[in-house]
């Protein structure tokens, strides 16, 4: 009987009657889904015992991820956030889109969005820049270019259609910066040509903190953790016969890569800029090549 007592001290059929409680017209899938999270739920709070202050903050903590996102007119979601500072997203992330190729090709690793995504880039003609308001103090210019391939075939994919965006030299994104940048600056779209091949002008990309208030940085402090993502480029790139890819490059001489508070490294997305000659408009060059799996393909298992 001794032996019992900690697992059997808590009411060992309360979370099978709350679980139990949904009604028929639930989805299958939400079931199993919902039904996951309220075991996982309460075997935390039983784990750790739960206090009711605990519990109290955590509420106080929830209500404070959506006061937030309202008081910035929808433009800073903590929730997010909060999803990348525990590692959910990136997890989520490798669930929905690790594939392993049976070609010897693997497809590009893919990385989390992130919340600074917008689907009002415009399409800019190859070869343009997308820091529309001028190069900022500090920026570096790069000609950045590649191929965007099929795994299977190893053919150029034409008219995939490339989606960038990055923060400008101070750090922050358009609508974060509103006295400095105008809407879009420093994102575009690129259309890829008859060869698979894209190019562009942007910026050597520059690393930057986490918003130091809010609960995004109450959790980090409670973990004794720094806010600091390493520099990053975003890109998303599609096509309707292929699987698209969302992901970040980092440059490999960045002094956060090792530590990035949101865990979306990855080496293969780890890229090393170089000096051009013979080109006026950049200091730089990144040449990256795309590789897609067709839609519907799985690889090994």
């Amino acid at each position: 009987m001794g032996s019992e007592g900690p697992s059997h001290r808590f009411d060992p059929n309360f979370t099978r009657q709350v679980i139990e409680g949904m009604g028929p017209n639930t989805s299958p899938r939400n079931r199993v889904v919902l039904g996951a999270l309220i075991r996982h739920i309460h075997d935390f709070a039983r784990e750790v015992e739960l206090t009711i202050d605990e519990w109290m903050e955590g509420v106080k903590f929830v209500n404070a991820l959506g006061e937030i996102y309202v008081k910035s007119n929808k433009t800073r979601n903590e929730t997010h956030r909060i999803c990348d500072v525990l590692g959910l997203e990136s997890l989520v992330d490798e669930i929905a889109h690790k594939i392993v190729s049976e070609t010897g090709m693997d497809p590009t690793s893919s990385s989390i969005l992130g919340p600074f995504w917008s689907p009002n880039a415009p399409f800019r003609e190859q070869g343009d820049a997308i820091f529309q308001d001028g190069v900022p103090a500090g920026g570096r210019v790069v000609k950045m270019h590649g191929v965007i391939r099929d795994i299977v075939t190893g053919k150029p994919i034409p008219n995939a259609v490339f989606d960038i965006w990055q923060a400008s030299a101070n750090g922050k994104y358009d609508f974060q910066d509103p006295e400095n940048q105008t809407p879009n600056n420093l994102r575009g779209k690129f259309r890829a040509d008859a060869e698979g091949k894209y190019w562009f002008y942007c910026l050597h990309p520059t690393a930057y903190s986490l918003p130091r208030d809010g609960p995004s940085w109450q959790l980090l402090t409670m973990m004794d953790r720094h806010p600091m993502r390493p520099a990053h480029i975003h890109i998303m790139v599609t096509h309707p016969e292929y699987q698209g890819c969302t992901t970040q490059l980092y440059p490999s001489d960045d002094p956060w890569i090792k530590s990035d508070t949101v865990f979306a490294v990855k080496d293969d997305l780890v890229v090393t800029f170089k000096p051009i000659e013979g080109d006026e408009k950049a200091t730089l060059e990144l040449e990256y090549n795309v590789n897609l799996a067709p839609k519907g393909y799985k690889g090994r298992l």
